[in-house]
């Protein structure tokens, strides 16, 4: 296989390992994010099911409870990782394939039990229970990347839930905002001291771009477009967005790429999220992806520096290792790049 164009940057082609039978996940989602194959071909329609049957997707699944959820019934955003919540926001990432019934159960389980009605997603305290108030940018936008991911995309509470995203970010007239949750537009988080949060910011984007460019209606870009106004505000590569309660220093959690990702963003989630977008060609983006290169080993791959490990129903990574999830993240930034800037 000839080395790909977007890959000249890296001191070696990882694409053969990313492409080994031996980790079917990678392979599933390395076969159509980075080769280009559709769903439908049979080395994508193959990977794809063996990665159902085997780790980590196997092990999250074998954990759920036949009704639909995991570790105990209710609203689901914990005990992190292994609740609800975070088992489907996981799947998600790994590729698993939404039209499993298993995880079909699970995404109903959760419409049913952790949405505000009329409104978006909520965290949830104690069994059965919803607090309404804690409706915060990370855990929509996360679970609309997963449930839109899985094809529950058009459902009327995922809609609602799309509409609750855009209005809070642009701040839209009417919508109501908490002190406890989201106190503003434009990314404010509570737990960011009302400031704008870089985390929240990047995976709002991450769940809103999930949609298909095709389905995207105006306020839908206009959150888009403030979203990556919001990120590339700063270099990316300090990850120097608005710090509350006194801090100076960015989380260090910024500068440590992993998988899978939680509530918290790394560096290279920013230009995820900027470059599915539609905006990987902006040049604010170059230092980040200068600081991306600087983390790849001379095989060019790259280490799991947060990675959950014990955390969740099933361990991806060693913590420190090589890791092929980390650098099919990275390829694919690397990818929509170069397809934004090489010359015609």
């Amino acid at each position: 296989m000839d080395r790909p164009a977007w890959s000249a940057a890296l001191r070696a082609d990882p694409l053969s390992w990313l492409i080994d039978p031996a980790a079917p996940a990678v392979r599933h989602r390395a076969l159509v994010d980075l080769v280009g194959l559709p769903g439908d071909d049979p080395d994508v329609v193959e990977a794809r099911a063996t990665a159902m049957a085997a780790p980590p997707i196997e092990p999250i699944l074998a954990a759920q409870d036949p009704e639909g959820w995991w570790v105990q019934p209710g609203p689901g955003y914990g005990p992190k990782y292994r609740s609800t919540v975070w088992s489907l926001i996981f799947l998600e990432q790994l590729g698993a394939d939404g039209t499993d019934e298993r995880i079909r159960r699970g995404c109903a389980y959760l419409l049913d039990h952790a949405t505000v009605p009329g409104e978006s997603f909520a965290v949830g305290y104690g069994e059965g229970r919803l607090q309404p108030a804690v409706q915060i940018h990370c855990l929509t936008g996360n679970l609309l990347r997963a449930l839109i991911g899985l094809g529950w995309g058009e459902e009327p509470r995922v809609r609602d839930a799309i509409a609750w995203e855009t209005a809070a970010i642009l701040g839209t007239e009417g919508h109501r905002y908490t002190k406890s949750g989201t106190p503003g537009p434009g990314f404010a988080c509570s737990v960011n001291e009302a400031l704008p949060c870089g985390w929240g910011a990047a995976k709002a984007v991450l769940g809103l771009a999930r949609i298909p460019v095709e389905a995207r209606t105006p306020d839908v870009e206009r959150a888009l477009a403030a979203g990556v106004e919001m990120l590339l505000s700063v270099d990316p590569s300090t990850a120097a967005y608005p710090m509350g309660w006194g801090n100076e220093k960015p989380n260090g959690s910024w500068f440590k790429l992993g998988f899978p990702l939680g509530y918290v963003a790394d560096v290279l989630q920013v230009m995820e999220a900027v470059s599915e977008a539609g905006a990987a060609g902006d040049a604010r983006l170059a230092p980040a992806v200068d600081w991306l290169l600087a983390q790849q080993g001379a095989d060019g791959r790259f280490v799991n520096r947060y990675a959950y490990v014990s955390k969740m129903a099933a361990n991806i990574d060693r913590q420190g290792a090589l890791s092929r999830w980390v650098t099919l993240r990275a390829c694919r930034v690397l990818k929509a790049v170069h397809a934004a800037t090489a010359p015609a």
